[in-house]
């Protein structure tokens, strides 16, 4: 640079700074001004200095480049011209006999039967086809290559001699006659593993190398899978005539349920406390404004979640669901409206408002059914209220594959009259559940084992003697003194347990402690080899749930024993009990919520909304005792809803875990690209990782341990 120029890029540093652009076309010095970038990083001073560092920077210009060296006598991957690929291996059929084509892929195995014979294995990400080699010099070549290196073939398809196993495919029935090979990109002589091997790898290792791991082919399947549904919802949506909009992911924080992950910004408040983003647990409340502005009547997205929740078994911190909201969706159950209890070939079991939310999901679920597993889904999905369903299966998402049934003590076939007139009678706010094992799946359980880890759950082993008075070997029902009516037909028999829990009349939570061990049985049996549950599967909506709850774990952090939303704020109360919601009878309103379960996992859920402004207004204020802050942050939707917002409602499902249950896959991590462990931690980006004290600076926050040593060292005298 010339003296003159020099000086002239010096006078010219207190106006502008100099930033490289990022555009992958070109390279070039872009002015930026000085004043705007004052008002985005921080004060004049320390913006100063950045200049200055940035203009010597300029002048200073990078340092020179270190000339490449090769290794010598190594493999190197191929730069320049090549033969273009005309086929995918999975497209290699007989039809193609004699054909010369080219196709790329990974060097899977490596097999030498003679001096002048050799046989390769190359793999794709959906097939592989063997490679045969008569040619010395391609055979030496392919023999140096490191297995996982990708290679470029040049061939003739020849149909092979010795069969293919039956169901296998197309390209199993020939074999490629290799002329020429091209290595494209050598793999290192020693992997951390190797993909696609009987023996799989250990699951640290292979969320260390992710993308290695990715080479299964189960798990490109499994990518495949996720993108044809996808494609599936997206076509049925809108021909549903539903509109795909993307909502915010810098939102603001909002108490409406499990914690959230915030994001700092460089843009602190006029007092100088930093400030945060939010990413959002859901796009609630923006679809909501959506529906109430009137421009889209009924939207849809696959939207990105995300919520900071303790480490939990097949659970991310990020996740994907399928939102969708309606307007002008039913408020009530046709059957209060005046209409037939089957209005339109539906159930009268749905009991509550959202039929229409409920003809689309069941479309939808019964087309991607169709279109993935070939299977036609006939009729209406059950229906089951929440509290059947936790009085007949303890539980709010009840598998329904096999038969164990969990019921209050008062259910017990043989009771007498009095009995069942006691247990009726009694005050107490608990009662006793039980659950028959049959004879025949008992032989298979570990009973004790079953018993003993769990301190809140009784058992007695049925025999001829005790047939009639087992109810007096536990300590949960002899206090009751019940009697049995041995003329009655019904219950043990020899040979079954009688499991027993205390549990609440009302039934609260998502599970009973027998609830629990109900699965836990059938997990047991199933793995034995002693139970074979039904392919077919079991779909099921649970209805009427309690709009409010004090017994949610996840929302206890907020709600400080105040109640929370056992959905959240915005579900509408059944009509039936919206008078006993404004004269304060919290505890028994049910609300207009539904929940998707599919073989007992819930894969969606949502709820008819609230859009009287002074209802939502009162619920939030006085049963939820939100205070002034809190309110604040629903400010926006409040006047929405005074606006003119139609009744709506909507729902979301879990668009990960329905894939992993149309893949057969154990976890939803087999489903998503770079899935994060239990733990909330990436193990290929290695993320969250710790930012330096100059980078929180320029957010205005500072290390608590930083903050620490601090405090230590001005209680030790030291100058700080």
């Amino acid at each position: 640079m010339s003296a003159s120029r020099a000086s002239r890029a010096l006078a010219n540093a207190n106006a502008y700074a100099y930033a490289r652009s990022t555009c992958p076309r070109c390279a070039f010095l872009r002015p930026i001004r000085a004043s705007n970038t004052l008002r985005a990083t921080g004060s004049k001073g320390s913006q100063q200095r950045r200049l200055n560092l940035t203009s010597a920077a300029t002048l200073a210009g990078p340092r020179p480049v270190t000339p490449h060296k090769e290794r010598e006598g190594g493999l190197r991957a191929h730069h320049g011209p090549r033969a273009t690929i005309t086929h995918d291996i999975s497209e290699l059929s007989t039809q193609l006999e004699g054909e010369k084509v080219v196709v790329g892929g990974w060097l899977f195995s490596q097999r030498r039967a003679s001096e002048s014979l050799h046989f390769f294995t190359l793999r794709s990400s959906s097939s592989s086809v063997q490679l045969v080699s008569r040619l010395k010099s391609n055979s030496e070549e392919l023999m140096k290559y490191p297995l996982e290196s990708v290679v470029l073939v040049e061939g003739i398809v020849r149909t092979r001699k010795q069969k293919a196993k039956s169901g296998s495919s197309a390209v199993d029935e020939i074999e490629l006659e290799v002329e020429n090979v091209t290595l494209l990109n050598p793999a290192d002589t020693v992997l951390p593993f190797y993909p696609n091997r009987p023996e799989v790898a250990n699951e640290d290792l292979r969320a260390q190398h992710r993308y290695l791991d990715l080479r299964r082919q189960d798990l490109a399947e499994n990518l495949k899978l996720r993108s044809k549904v996808a494609q599936i919802i997206r076509c049925y949506l809108h021909d549903q005539g539903f509109t795909e909009v993307e909502t915010p992911i810098l939102l603001n924080s909002s108490p409406e349920g499990a914690r959230e992950f915030l994001v700092p910004t460089r843009s602190p408040n006029a007092l100088g406390q930093p400030t945060f983003y939010a990413l959002p647990q859901s796009p609630q409340q923006p679809k909501q404004l959506l529906i109430s502005s009137g421009a889209i009547p009924k939207y849809f997205q696959l939207a990105r979640c995300f919520r900071d929740e303790d480490g939990r078994k097949d659970r991310q911190p990020e996740f994907t669901q399928v939102d969708l909201e309606m307007a002008f969706v039913e408020g009530s159950a046709p059957t209060a409206q005046g209409g037939g209890g089957d209005e339109g070939g539906m159930r009268s079991t749905w009991g509550i408002g959202g039929r229409q939310i409920r003809e689309v999901i069941e479309g939808m679920v019964k087309k991607i059914w169709k279109e993935v597993k070939g299977e036609e889904l006939e009729g209406w999905f059950r229906v089951m209220p929440y509290d059947v369903a936790m009085d007949v299966y303890g539980s709010d998402k009840p598998d329904t594959r096999f038969e164990m049934y969990t019921l209050p003590i008062g259910y017990y076939p043989s009771l007498s009259d009095n009995d069942l007139d006691k247990i009726l009678l009694d005050q107490s706010p608990y009662t006793v559940e039980f659950m028959i094992t049959p004879a025949a799946q008992a032989k298979g359980l570990d009973i004790a084992s079953f018993a003993g880890n769990n301190s809140f759950i009784d058992y007695v082993r049925i025999n001829e003697s005790n047939t009639h008075s087992w109810q007096n070997d536990s300590v949960l029902t002899k206090p009751m003194g019940l009697e049995m009516d041995t003329s009655m037909p019904g219950g043990v028999k020899p040979g079954d347990v009688v499991w027993l829990s205390r549990r609440k009349k009302i039934a609260e939570g998502g599970w009973t402690h027998l609830g629990r061990l109900r699965v836990q049985i059938m997990e047991s049996q199933v793995a034995k080899g002693l139970m074979t549950l039904p392919v077919q599967p079991h779909f099921l909506w649970i209805t009427q749930f309690p709009l409010f709850t004090l017994a949610d774990e996840d929302k206890s952090f907020l709600a400080h024993g105040r109640y929370s939303s056992t959905h959240h704020p915005f579900t509408a109360p059944m009509w039936e009990d919206l008078k006993d919601l404004k004269e304060g009878k919290v505890q028994g309103v049910r609300g207009q919520h539904y929940d998707l379960v599919l073989d007992g996992q819930e894969v969606g859920g949502g709820s008819v909304r609230i859009h009287d402004v002074e209802l939502q207004e009162w619920v939030m204020k006085e049963v939820l005792q939100l205070d002034r802050g809190e309110m604040a942050r629903f400010d926006h939707l409040l006047k929405a809803l005074r606006c003119g917002a139609p009744p709506h409602g909507g729902i979301a499902l879990g668009f990960d875990r329905l894939v992993a249950i149309l893949a057969g896959a154990k976890s939803i991590r087999d489903v998503i690209a770079f899935p994060k462990t239990g733990s909330g931690i990436d193990p290929v980006f290695r993320s969250p990782s710790v930012s330096s004290d100059e980078v929180l600076k320029e957010y205005a926050l500072t290390s608590l341990k930083q903050t620490e040593n601090l405090t230590v060292k001005k209680d030790e005298g030291e100058a700080v």
